[in-house]
């Protein structure tokens, strides 16, 4: 039986206690008209998608907290009923579309039936139609969700749907037995995993080294930020917001002043947040906002989370573009030294080990702890290098979205699409309304950095 990962599962405790949370990732795909009828485009997407078993599958829980929840085939799927059809509402531009993304990435999934829609949107500008991906972040991460771009937009031929036969539910009985015996056997596994690390005594030591290291960065890091209004309590409804960038100026600064394109991403995100503290009557202190950024540990391309973290303090306090720049560099190389990313990775991989019960309990209180630590959430995905299409319509930009919770008010994705760097700002509709202010403000770094990039030569 496929079980979550505590990390899968932890998306799933966290919006259960979050009353103001739908934790949903997606992404927006902008196609070339005419936009297919439904019928056309559901049986597509379905056929494309029958190879595909987690599409097919809905969460089951384990009574008591006794196991982590498993993945269970849905023996009443009905695949159609995961995609619906709405018209932009006037006036039919990029405004609307963000306000409609943001109200239907503000309804929670059904945990009753798999995670995951389709919304097709028409009537967008220049007879242009658009593609709602939905999922729960309990189903994939970023990476993975890029991954089923391709299968479902990209070259390979759709062949006919596959009959996905249901297996049984094993039901709550089952679950809770099979729950029992790997709590019984888990002092014995825990003793054979130990056993075969000390077998190998140079490795052990260097991964406690390691891990060590990292624990302490990331202690540190939990340190509370600067007093700021763009950490608390949020509401149910979400703001929505895009920018769109060349790549090639992204990847010039990167190469001008030898960082990386992360680096430059996270720079202009850097200056977009100072100059929405400003708008906002706030002060842009050295210590006022720390992201929360994903960093991939995939090694393969399951759906699932493997992710891990660095929790580094933006820049936002530095007036000049490429000084933050450099600052984003220097502290994540400076990070990345210090094992963050890894301590993290180990954390996750060692709770798979560990009794469930006691995971979740820790989730479900540390969801009810007034933070102020983590002020955003900043996740940069690499996406298709080539046009993608949709029923032969070519897909001209993609756009992420990005969930929030945990009274982080604001986050931002990033993700390349065939020369186009794109963002997607999500906010907490009550208390941060500004996204339209940090989205512009983004566009300006870059474009900013692209020309001190192009005077860089001539200052060496």
């Amino acid at each position: 039986m496929d079980r979550l990962s505590p990390l899968d599962a932890a998306f799933l405790e966290i919006e259960d206690e979050d009353p103001g949370s739908s934790l949903a990732i997606a992404s927006i795909a902008i196609a070339e008209g005419p936009a297919p009828g439904q019928d056309e485009f559901t049986a597509a997407v379905l056929a494309r998608l029958s190879g595909v078993p987690r599409y097919h599958q809905k969460v089951r829980t384990v009574p008591f907290d006794l196991g982590p929840p498993a993945w269970v085939d849905d023996p009443a799927f009905d695949g159609s009923a995961h995609f619906g059809r709405v018209a932009l509402p006037a006036p039919h531009d990029e405004s609307a579309l963000c306000e409609l993304v943001a109200l239907l990435m503000s309804e929670r999934l059904e945990r009753d039936r798999p995670l995951w829609e389709f919304w097709v949107i028409e009537g967008l500008p220049a007879g242009r139609w658009a593609i709602l991906a939905k999922l729960h972040h309990a189903l994939a991460d970023g990476l993975a969700a890029t991954h089923l771009q391709t299968i479902l937009f990209g070259d390979t031929p759709a062949g006919a749907p596959a009959r996905v036969e249901a297996a049984p539910d094993p039901g709550g009985t089952q679950l809770l037995l099979e729950a029992v015996g790997t709590l019984l056997r888990n002092p014995w596994d825990q003793t054979r995993l130990l056993a075969r690390e000390v077998l190998h005594p140079n490795r052990l030591a260097r991964r406690v080294s390691d891990a060590a290291r990292g624990l302490a960065a990331l202690t540190s890091a939990l340190l509370p930020a600067s007093p700021t209004r763009l950490t608390g309590p949020l509401g149910r409804d979400r703001r929505y917001s895009t920018a769109s960038v060349a790549l090639a100026d992204v990847k010039a600064v990167a190469r001008a002043f030898d960082v990386t394109v992360n680096d430059v991403l996270l720079a202009a995100v850097s200056g977009g947040f100072r100059e929405l503290l400003q708008h906002r009557g706030e002060t842009p202190a050295a210590d006022s906002v720390r992201s929360l950024v994903p960093v991939s540990v995939r090694t393969g391309t399951a759906l699932d989370n493997e992710v891990s973290l660095l929790l580094p303090l933006l820049p936002v306090d530095l007036t000049d573009p490429v000084q933050r720049l450099i600052r984003v560099h220097h502290r994540l190389r400076a990070l990345k030294a210090g094992k963050e990313a890894d301590a993290g990775a180990l954390v996750t991989a060692t709770a798979t080990h560990e009794p469930f019960a006691p995971i979740a309990w820790a989730i479900r209180a540390a969801a009810h702890l007034p933070q102020r630590n983590i002020v955003t959430v900043t996740t940069n995905v690499p996406g298709p290098a080539e046009p993608l299409s949709a029923l032969g319509r070519r897909i001209v930009e993609i756009y992420p979205y990005v969930p929030i919770a945990l009274r982080v008010r604001t986050g931002v994705a990033m993700l390349s699409y065939a020369g186009r760097m794109t963002f997607g700002i999500t906010s907490d509709a009550d208390t941060v309304p500004e996204t339209g202010v940090l989205a512009k403000a983004i566009e300006r770094e870059i474009l900013a950095l692209r020309d001190a990039a192009r005077r860089a030569p001539a200052q060496r």
